[in-house]
């Protein structure tokens, strides 16, 4: 239980003093553990009345008696007027004289007969008290430093510490002659609570004269700080239907002020609720701890989802006159409970469906649930319980709507049912809440009607197959593939047509459906797979719309020996000299299927009689034989020898094969050497080296003749303008239309050369007869027409090798050094600027003059 202090001091003068007796009477609130030094109003006290109040001379002695008393003897004086008259008090007692701390007195040795003096107890220098956020005057003074020695000797006060000469410096200053100490700003608690300082005492030397003395300023807390709340919005839940005193959050405010005081304890209340509904008062907050409960009950979340609350912290205990105040909001969300179980909208449902549909929904059943949207509180869960033994139906949840979406996933089909009655059952995906009962409107019946549609005709039987032995003839009948038409209540004709057929053996009855060959079966045909041919039909109907089914006919072709073996390998080789390792193993292969292939039996032929007498053939297994060589040598070549094969069909098939065996010679392993191996192929030796020297003739020739193009390729870069007469083919250049006498006609007519003055002759001449060297037949201005003639070969080089030289031969005559005229007519109508940059050198020669 708290207790209240109250402290009687009495302070006796000494006789003579007009202030004979002072009574001071405190009160103070006590609680365990919260008292310490210079923070309660008791030490307030007891340093405002300490002897540094009064004249230390005239005080004799100090008595101080506590009594204890029980809380509500005094409760009066806790009140906030007392409070409030306790601060008053506080401030002026500041504010009236400062007391005088003087520094110790040192210990002196006398030299009396009893030995030691006997000194006064030194005073216990008690802390100084400043109220936080005073009004000033500044620098306002504290206390009064002194020393016993001042009057003897100048003395000189300093004070050292944070505050003074440390950081937070110039809060605290000293007069060095008179040891006012001042104070010189308003004081914060919340900044710093308290200072430790030390004054000095110093001669003018500078020579300490007393021992530092340290004094303690306690800063006293005022109440100049509201709680803050830690957040402006709080946010916390409950769930719906709670029970009265459920928890549903804590609020925290904090005061900056002293918490041992009233400055600094924080109260709590709730000052608004909204909506008020049910009630405006459905939760309390405690006022110590801030944890907000529940009242009543009554939340239900379908009706207020979430209550905003107005909370209020006052410091002071609560004290509305004096404390200060501050609000935060809370904001309380009522959670969701599954207490609304879904209800169907109606009691019966209805849709449609046509038959052999899949995935298609029939209809969509409608629910409502109020509780929390697209939580499990609310979702839907359907369930078929009656109706569908069969499966045909399922519901899936639309995540969305939470509708139910009947929806068809095994075919339906009208010749066997044409409508449905479901009953159809809804619940939540969580399970209501205790206490909350099922509503029957949980449950509907659902009525589904089946629309027929024309179905495809069917083949009972799909695939179908069938059993015959290969090479059928064609025309045979195989079977009869038909079609049934599930609509029963509908009369329809079916047709059939062949939809697939590899190999082309097949045909169908259009009526009817019989299957019947149009070639042999062959069971060895690259279309049959595993000793099966398929074959696909088609059945269609003639409703409307007209349907179709298809049917796969698979025939086993059972394998009868119609395939002769044939053997294998077809070619290997073998020594010229019998040796143990020199034989050839050969099989056989046989397109039939068991029993109409192996064992094979293998022989060699009788005819001719050097295959028997050469060669011989001995049985490894079933599937294998050995040929090897009967004679102990055989003449390196390629034999070819007939071997004859039989099958184990019933009757057996025999065919003739032959082997292609190179006998070579072999080395120690007993493989064929290179030059035994051409051997092998048929050629003598002889032969051989005829054919390697002939090989090497036709490569010197080769080479040979590379030298000469080479050579001459040299001589003709190096030829000069005028060539040697062996080289000369000038003379057959030149095309006549009279080639005259022969060689021996070497009376040349020059004036066929030169210019004609009439080109009647010339014109008038029959296409094809005019010689090379006449005139073309062209207009004055135009380019002499080039005919496009085959390359002339050396001729070409031969006057590409003249132009050159004498293009590059400034002493050259001015004269063509291939064809030299005498008479050169009566001029020309060519201008040899016009037949390119290898006459120019000419044209500049002739180009400007005249003709002689």
């Amino acid at each position: 239980m708290p207790v209240c202090l109250c402290v009687f001091v009495s302070a006796h003068t000494e006789p003579g003093d007009n202030n004979r007796i002072r009574w001071i009477t405190a009160i103070q609130p006590f609680y365990t553990g919260g008292h310490h030094r210079g923070s309660g109003l008791l030490d307030s006290l007891l340093t405002l009345i300490s002897p540094g109040k009064m004249r230390t001379n005239t005080i004799s002695s100090l008595k101080l008696y506590v009594y204890v008393a029980q809380y509500d003897m005094f409760a009066f004086f806790f009140s906030s007027s007392f409070q409030g008259g306790i601060e008053e008090m506080l401030s002026r007692a500041w504010d009236s004289q400062p007391r005088v701390i003087k520094f110790p007195r040192k210990h002196q040795r006398g030299s009396s007969s009893n030995g030691l003096r006997r000194q006064k107890r030194d005073w216990v220098i008690p802390p100084i008290n400043v109220p936080e956020n005073s009004r000033g005057p500044f620098p306002h003074m504290l206390v009064r430093i002194r020393s016993d020695q001042d009057k003897a000797a100048g003395i000189r006060y300093s004070i050292t510490g944070a505050g003074a000469d440390q950081p937070p410096s110039g809060i605290y200053n000293i007069d060095p002659i008179s040891g006012n100490m001042f104070v010189t700003q308003p004081l914060d608690r919340e900044e710093r609570a308290s200072f430790h300082l030390r004054a000095h005492a110093v001669d003018m030397n500078g020579n300490q004269v007393e021992n530092p003395i340290d004094l303690y300023i306690y800063v006293i807390d005022m109440n100049d700080n509201r709680p803050e709340f830690h957040n402006q919005v709080y946010n916390g839940s409950v769930a719906e239907g709670s029970k009265p005193g459920s928890s549903v959050m804590q609020v925290t405010a904090t005061d900056s002020e002293d918490s041992t005081t009233a400055n600094g304890m924080v109260r709590y209340r709730i000052l608004s609720q909204t909506p008020h509904s049910p009630i405006p008062n459905m939760f309390t907050i405690n006022s110590e701890t801030g944890d907000i409960v529940t009242v009543a009950a009554g939340l239900d979340r379908e009706k207020v989802s979430q209550y905003t609350i107005i909370v209020q912290a006052t410091d002071m205990e609560g004290n509305l006159n004096f404390g200060l105040s501050n609000t935060a909001t809370a904001l309380i969300s009522i959670t969701d409970i599954n207490d609304n179980p879904p209800e169907l909208t109606v009691r019966t449902f209805s849709g449609e469906v046509l038959e052999n549909k899949v995935n298609v929904v029939v209809t969509n059943l409608t629910v409502v649930d109020r509780d929390q949207p697209h939580s499990p509180n609310w979702n839907a869960v359907y369930r078929i319980v009656s109706g569908d033994p069969s499966g045909h139906f399922a519901i899936r949840t639309n995540p969305i709507t939470n509708e139910g979406m009947l929806t068809v996933v095994k075919a339906v089909d009208f010749e066997m049912n044409r409508a449905f009655m479901l009953t159809v059952v809804v619940s939540n995906q969580a399970h209501l809440a205790s206490g909350i009962q099922s509503s029957l409107q949980s449950t509907a019946g659902v009525t589904i009607s089946v629309q027929d549609v024309n179905e495809p005709p069917v083949f009972p039987v799909n695939p179908k197959m069938i059993r015959f032995e290969e090479g059928v003839p064609a025309g045979t009948t195989l079977t009869v593939f038909a079609a049934q038409d599930p609509d029963h209540f509908i009369h329809q004709i079916v047709r059939y047509s062949k939809l697939s057929d590899p190999a082309n053996w097949l045909k169908i009855n259009r009526t009817n459906g019989q299957i019947t060959t149009m070639a042999v079966l062959d069971r060895e045909s690259m279309y049959v797979r595993n000793n099966v041919y398929e074959a696909t039909f088609l059945a269609f109907d003639n409703g409307s719309p007209q349907a179709s089914g298809t049917g796969t006919l698979q025939i086993y072709l059972i394998d009868v020996n119609d395939n002769a073996p044939v053997l294998i390998p077809r070619e290997s080789q073998v020594c010229e000299r019998a040796r143990p390792n020199s034989r050839v193993n050969i099989t056989a292969s046989d397109a039939d299927a068991d029993p109409n292939v192996g064992p094979f039996v293998f022989e060699l032929p009788s005819f001719p009689a050097s295959v028997r007498r050469n060669w011989t053939i001995s049985r490894l297994s079933g599937d294998y034989a050995q040929l090897r060589l009967r004679i102990p040598y055989l003449e390196a070549s390629v034999y070819e020898i007939p071997v004859i094969v039989s099958d184990s069909g019933n009757p057996p098939l025999s065919n003739r094969s032959v082997i292609r065996v190179k006998v070579c010679p072999c080395d120690d392993n007993g493989d064929c050497s290179a030059t035994g191996a051409v051997a092998a192929a048929g050629l003598g030796t002889g032969a051989i080296i005829a054919i390697l020297i002939c090989i090497i003739i036709l490569l010197s020739m080769v080479l040979l003749f590379v030298v000469w193009m080479k050579r001459r390729e040299k001589e003709r870069q190096a030829k000069p303008l005028l060539i040697d007469p062996e080289d000369d083919v000038r003379d057959n250049i030149l095309k006549y239309d009279e080639e005259g006498g022969g060689e021996e006609d070497q009376d040349y007519d020059l004036s066929q050369l030169q210019q004609p003055e009439s080109l009647d002759h010339i014109i008038s001449k029959p296409a094809g007869v005019r010689r090379v060297d006449e005139r073309p037949v062209i207009a004055e201005s135009q380019y002499p027409v080039r005919p496009s003639l085959p390359h002339p070969g050396d001729i070409g080089d031969f006057i590409n090798d003249g132009l050159r030289a004498a293009d590059n031969d400034p002493t050259a005559p001015p004269y063509d050094s291939l064809l030299v005229f005498d008479y050169e007519g009566s001029g020309s109508t060519d201008s040899f600027n016009d037949w390119g940059p290898r006459l120019k050198k000419l044209a500049d020669f002739y180009g400007g003059g005249e003709e002689d």
